[in-house]
């Protein structure tokens, strides 16, 4: 039988992969001689070859291999599987042979170059494209969590996608997107890498806008001292296009937090307001104190008390974002002054709801005058049932 060669191509092929690409050239191989089975066995039907590849040579030949048996009707029934032991001894240096040794054959077909050449290029060509598929995948799983700039590039009815570079497309679905931003075609923007999947058809690179992380890694940017870990983020709480509570505090009581994030004449915070396209800011120190922390969060409002209530178990029908089933629920009253209450609770209550977010307390506002009326109607409650207590007696 002939021994028909892949042209030179491949070899070259082979070599371009292991040293442009570092994929062995024995892994290529052991995926070639695997394809060219199939492909032998969908032309010409035997179950049990075997394929040799010489990747110095190009030759190739296929054996059938064959289990030695004495069971003859075995042999009759398959004799691509099986061979006689009489048959076998028959075969040059087949003396040494016995029942449950395998017999390798050559049976390489005259024309299985052709067929061959088709198979080692898609062979190739697949274990390409998987191997850029795994840089592209290996350098943006390092930029998870991370920011990158993007160009957008399309939109469709489920995603505005993102052009990341080197051919590669990041998608923004709808909840990742600014509320108040209108994207077209080129604009450039930065965004928060989300996710990135390792897809059979490539990377899925999922990024945001609306993700605190993003505005973590902004003030990272713009604030040395939280790159450095003198100022730390103790927790966002954010309306993505909107408004945006950060709660921070100092590992150097000589360092201020909230100044050194806002920065020389508001610059620092500025620069962020700007990339998020006017996102307010607040930006609040951290403190250990619930009282004073929560009313720090409540900012720009005065707060004249925090009464902390007993703590309960949330149930299914009252559970806030922050609390889980099984946890209790941490709530407080707030009061502030007659006059601060609407600014405590905010524009559609986003003042007080981003503090609770920030804090992790459910938060009831009540004014000075309201609390008033309060105590007042408690003590009169207490004297009622006092009163009637005596009566009683």
């Amino acid at each position: 039988m002939s021994k028909p060669k892949i042209n030179t191509e491949m070899i070259g092929a082979l070599d371009y992969l292991e040293k442009e690409k570092g994929i062995k050239k024995e892994i290529v191989i052991e995926a070639l001689e695997q394809a060219l089975e199939s492909a032998y066995k969908q032309n010409y039907g035997d179950k049990n070859v075997e394929v040799e590849f010489n990747s110095l040579t190009g030759n190739i030949k296929v054996y059938a291999v064959k289990t030695i048996t004495d069971d003859e009707e075995a042999v009759e029934a398959d004799s691509n599987e099986f061979m006689s032991l009489a048959d076998a001894r028959k075969l040059p240096h087949g003396q040494g042979y016995d029942i449950g040794d395998e017999i390798r054959e050559e049976v390489t077909p005259r024309d299985f170059g052709r067929i061959a050449a088709q198979t080692a290029k898609q062979v190739v060509m697949q274990r390409l494209r998987e191997e850029e598929r795994k840089i592209i995948y290996d350098k943006y799983k390092t930029y998870e969590n991370e920011i990158i700039t993007g160009e957008v590039s399309r939109e469709d009815k489920r995603f505005t996608y993102v052009d990341l570079g080197d051919g590669v497309e990041g998608a923004m679905g709808f909840r990742d997107k600014m509320p108040n931003e209108h994207y077209h075609v080129h604009d450039r923007i930065q965004v928060y890498v989300t996710k990135v999947n390792d897809d059979r058809r490539g990377p899925q690179i999922f990024v945001s806008r609306t993700a605190p992380e993003l505005l973590k890694r902004l003030f990272e940017r713009e604030v040395p001292e939280i790159k450095d870990g003198t100022v730390l983020i103790e927790n966002i709480a954010r309306e993505a296009g909107d408004r945006a509570k950060v709660a921070v505090y100092s590992n150097d009581p000589n360092v201020d937090p909230v100044g050194t994030c806002v920065g020389p004449r508001g610059s620092r915070v500025q620069a962020i307001v700007n990339e998020l396209d006017g996102e307010n800011m607040d930006i609040v120190e951290y403190v250990k104190d619930p009282a004073k922390f929560i009313a720090n969060a409540l900012n720009p409002a005065e707060v004249l008390d925090v009464i902390f209530n007993e703590d309960k178990p949330a149930s299914e029908t009252e559970e806030s974002e922050e609390t889980t089933e099984g946890q209790t629920e941490r709530s407080c009253t707030v009061v502030v002054p007659d006059n601060q209450l609407s600014l405590a609770i905010g524009k559609r209550g986003q003042n007080a709801r981003l503090a609770a977010r920030l804090t992790k307390y459910k938060i009831d506002i009540k004014s000075e005058s309201e609390m008033a009326e309060n105590d007042q109607e408690s003590e009169e409650v207490a004297d009622s049932e006092e009163n009637i207590d005596n009566n009683e007696e």
